[in-house]
């Protein structure tokens, strides 16, 4: 039997907060860029290198998002530790990549590049740690479930890395699906614990009548009375 511990509603608040501000994150960054910036090739990364125009507002992003994920970590009390650790992690390198940015003209930049590695690693990875059993476990949390969400955001990732390696022209798009659904992940998790601490909440009656020593509530003094005046007369019996 799996207690379920509630999930505080600022831990909604920033789980549902960081996809938003993703997406948002990026749309406006590259909406900002004097030149056109083609979004299906470019890496978000980009966004926020050395020399981009308006690169506070990616990098800003990534601080933000960084934070509302280190939130939503502190708030998934429902979920394994070592998941929630791995989340952290994950959140940190995400403001660390915001701090070493890329710089133009060089292939390798390895501060980004390790940190970013460091922070999708964990981003794909915190599900395997978080999961819990028994029938009361939020859906979200369920070995089950939680081993389909990392291997989608493995292949999601696996693609990406692929598109940057071939330079299949697709990097863009690729990152901006696996970001999109890393921060998505976060709030379904927390939607179903927030959900089943509200059905645990509310056992039905059966259940209640089920529970050892569990006796019928009795009808209230007023209900008796008036069913009583309802109760038709047995009639006499001939002598």
């Amino acid at each position: 039997m799996v207690v379920v511990r509630g999930v505080p509603w600022w831990g909604l608040v920033s789980s549902a907060a960081a996809p938003v501000l993703m997406v948002s994150g990026w749309t406006v960054a590259a909406g900002l860029q004097p030149r056109s910036f083609d979004s299906v090739a470019q890496p978000v990364s980009a966004l926020a290198a050395l020399g981009a125009a308006d690169r506070w507002v990616m990098t800003l992003t990534f601080l933000v998002v960084g934070a509302c994920d280190f939130i939503t970590a502190l708030a998934l009390r429902p979920a394994g530790a070592p998941g929630r650790l791995i989340l952290m992690t994950g959140a940190m390198a995400g403001v660390l990549v915001a701090l070493n940015p890329e710089h133009p003209g060089t292939s390798l930049p390895l501060p980004h590049m390790i940190w970013a590695a460091a922070g999708c690693a964990a981003l794909v990875a915190w599900p395997a740690g978080a999961w819990r059993r028994g029938p009361s476990a939020p859906w979200g949390l369920r070995p089950a479930i939680s081993a389909g969400a990392v291997t989608v955001l493995l292949a999601l990732l696996a693609w990406f890395g692929a598109e940057l390696i071939t330079g299949g022209g697709l990097a863009g798009l690729a990152e901006r699906i696996f970001g999109a659904a890393q921060a998505l992940w976060p709030l379904a998790v927390v939607v179903s614990c927030r959900r089943a601490t509200r059905t645990g909440a509310r056992p039905s009656r059966m259940q209640s009548l089920n529970q050892p020593g569990a006796r019928p509530a009795a009808a209230p003094a007023g209900q008796i009375g008036e069913l009583a005046t309802h109760v038709p007369p047995c009639p006499a019996r001939d002598r």
